[in-house]
């Protein structure tokens, strides 16, 4: 299931290691396999440890314990919403009931056009900014208020309809 092209990408990252250590580069390897399938599923995580001589569990691990993984498919537009306490105290929670409601699902849910998934995400590391969220796993929206989600949303609504 996983690709050639990948598969190269793999090896790339795996030299960045000592050969002894090639399971170092699992956190890669993942991302890239996720970057052309759009989540890890299960098969994925086999041809990952198989690839990298690692236990299939130990890849499960990284997958289940790190919520960049998509363990099943999502929307063309992941958004987290930091809900950590710093967070929490500048309106993430918010935040996310905001959006809950401005996209019609819950926290972990997809939208019926498969446009938006909705998770609530551990800390992103920019408390000052909060409350935060991060689209696709890439690009840190910071200080969003109900105006910010709205300008967010309907930019990204119209980008998925073209």
């Amino acid at each position: 299931m996983i690709s050639e092209a990948s598969k190269a990408r793999f090896a790339r990252e795996v030299a960045k290691y000592p050969a002894d250590q090639k399971q170092s580069a699992v956190m890669a390897c993942l991302s890239i396999a996720q970057q052309e399938l759009g989540y890890v599923s299960e098969e994925i995580e086999r041809d990952v440890a198989q690839y990298l001589g690692m236990p299939v569990m130990a890849v499960h691990e990284v997958t289940s314990f790190y919520n960049m993984y998509n363990q099943r498919p999502v929307g063309r537009y992941k958004l987290n919403v930091c809900t950590n306490l710093p967070c929490q105290l500048r309106d993430g929670v918010n935040t996310l009931q905001y959006l809950e409601k401005k996209l019609g699902i819950s926290m972990g849910q997809t939208t019926p056009d498969g446009l938006f998934t909705l998770q609530q995400s551990e800390c992103l590391g920019a408390c000052a900014d909060s409350p935060v969220m991060l689209v696709n796993d890439r690009s840190m929206c910071s200080f969003m208020t109900p105006e910010k989600l709205d300008q967010l949303v309907d930019g990204l609504r119209a980008a998925g309809d073209q």
